[in-house]
């Protein structure tokens, strides 16, 4: 345990030592606490960075994925040098040339069941960067286990979460969501998109949680879950409590291990390139070029948002956007051949569920979306 600070660091953190609710001690706590953060994209980045600046002495990144271009919208951590880079190891990079005091654990490999208690186990806190509902399920399911505090965050278009979920002396993330949306629900990010400073804002709350709770000053939001809106300025917060029927910080917890939670939420953890509706429904870009040049009454049926025609579109189609499907089915002929597609499959996937629910039975959905078809048949069209 560190239990002074050198010349060199003492400069470093001057102004924090400056600070009566820090000040040398504080600092030295700092030294000495650890923080697991889940994520190295739009939360984790800010997350890591100012929690690598404040002199966290061991910070450790998980993730599974690689610098993509679309991250750097977002993704401060990361820049164009790092493209096609582990995410774990552009991150690492940075951090260490802003503190080289400090250590960097990085984990390239999934966050699941098998392996989250082993890798959360020895940090002081855990930080949820996640961007998906299972991997923000089992999060809170480890920190409960472990007895840890969770700094939770999450970020959608203009609309941010921030709160801490500390089983021990409030509400867990399951008091408040006992159980996952419906799959399909809850667009992601990479559908519905983003503001790119949103995770800026909420990703520094969350360091500033973390902070909080590792130094104990101040009132972290334990038993409060602040919401924010970045196109009126607004910070609003609801106050929480623990639910006495939870099932896994209630008096009557029946989870007392991790589960599957892919399986729980009904969605997969990590996100892929595409969404597949199946063997039975997809059908790939040359496929699909095929059929348009045999079957002149083919149906295309685009499921986006109208705004997003406007950056690509394939000559022909119709555009119903999802959310219109139901009462917009009538104006198509479910007679003829269609096939469904969207940006990268996910959304035409639940579209098919839909019109196949209403009998609908000659469709097809485009595997990888217009994307797909962007990068193999039509490469004038732009990827986003």
């Amino acid at each position: 345990m560190i239990t002074d600070l050198s010349h060199e660091q003492i400069l470093r953190y001057s102004r924090h030592l400056l600070m009566p609710e820090v000040g040398l001690q504080g600092q030295i706590k700092l030294k000495n606490s650890s923080a697991l953060i889940v994520g190295t994209g739009g939360l984790g980045s800010p997350v890591s960075l100012y929690l690598a600046a404040a002199g966290i002495g061991r910070i450790g990144l998980v993730d599974f994925d690689i610098v993509d271009t679309t991250n750097l919208q977002r993704q401060i951590i990361h820049g164009t040098s790092t493209v096609g880079k582990l995410k774990v190891e552009s991150a690492r990079d940075r951090l260490t040339d802003l503190n080289p005091d400090i250590q960097i654990d990085i984990y390239n490999e999934p966050y699941t069941s098998a392996n989250a208690l082993r890798i959360a186990k020895d940090y002081d806190i855990i930080i949820d960067g996640t961007d998906n509902f299972p991997t923000r399920y089992l999060t809170n399911d480890v920190c409960v286990l472990l007895g840890k505090p969770n700094i939770y965050g999450s970020i959608f278009r203009f609309d941010g979460q921030v709160s801490v979920f500390y089983a021990k002396e409030g509400p867990c993330y399951r008091c408040l969501f006992p159980e996952p949306p419906p799959p399909g629900l809850v667009p992601s990010c990479a559908e519905g998109g983003v503001l790119g400073i949103l995770p800026g804002t909420v990703g520094t709350l969350q360091a500033t949680e973390a902070i909080k709770v590792l130094l104990g000053i101040g009132e972290p939001l334990i038993g409060k879950l602040l919401l924010y809106n970045a196109l009126d300025m607004s910070f609003d917060f609801v106050t929480l409590k623990k639910n006495p029927k939870c099932r896994v910080c209630g008096p009557n917890a029946d989870i007392k291990e991790l589960i599957d939670y892919e399986e729980f939420c009904g969605v997969p953890g990590h996100h892929a390139d595409d969404t597949s509706a199946g063997a039975d429904w997809d059908i790939t870009p040359q496929e699909m070029k095929a059929r348009i040049e045999s079957q002149p009454d083919l149906i295309l049926l685009d499921v986006r948002e109208p705004h997003e025609l406007e950056i690509s579109a394939i000559k022909g189609a119709i555009n119903i956007p999802l959310g219109r499907i139901a009462e917009r089915m009538s104006e198509l002929d479910s007679a003829k051949e269609m096939i469904v597609f969207c940006k990268r499959g996910s959304r035409s996937a639940r579209a098919i569920e839909i019109l196949a629910s209403a009998g609908f039975k000659k469709m097809k959905n485009l595997k990888g979306g217009i994307n797909a078809w962007a990068e193999e048949i039509d490469m004038s069209l732009p990827l986003y």
